[in-house]
This record gives structure tokens, sequence and C-alpha cells, in this order.
């Protein structure tokens, strides 16, 4: 199985610098490890500052 470009894009959070790694996926939500920034929900937030996903920022990839 090869890794794509969107599962080792890492996103920041412009409220408090949460960092989503797709490695790592969300436990707080149940995001599974492995899922991209673009395929979680739109109603995703911020696992730290509740901030709404639209605050995020491509920080690598």
């Amino acid at each position: 199985m090869s890794v794509t470009d969107d599962e080792t894009v890492r996103f920041e959070c412009g409220v408090c610098w949460h960092v989503y790694d797709p490695a790592e996926g969300d436990d707080v939500a149940q995001i599974p490890s492995g899922t991209p920034f673009d395929a979680l929900p739109e109603d995703w937030r911020c696992p730290t500052c509740d901030g709404p996903k639209h605050k995020y920022m491509r920080i690598s990839g």
C-alpha cells in the first residue's frame, strides 16, 4: 500500500496551533489514522480549541 500526498500533508490550527497529522488521525473525534485533512467532515472542529476546520493552514506536503 502506498501513501498518497494527501496522507502526508499536515495542517495547523490558526487559533491554537494544534497540528492535524493524517498519520495520527484524531482520537477525540474518532477519526482513524490515515485520514487526509480534506476527507474530514465539514463540521470537524479542532480537538484543542474547538476552532472550525477553515481556520487550519497547510504546513507540509
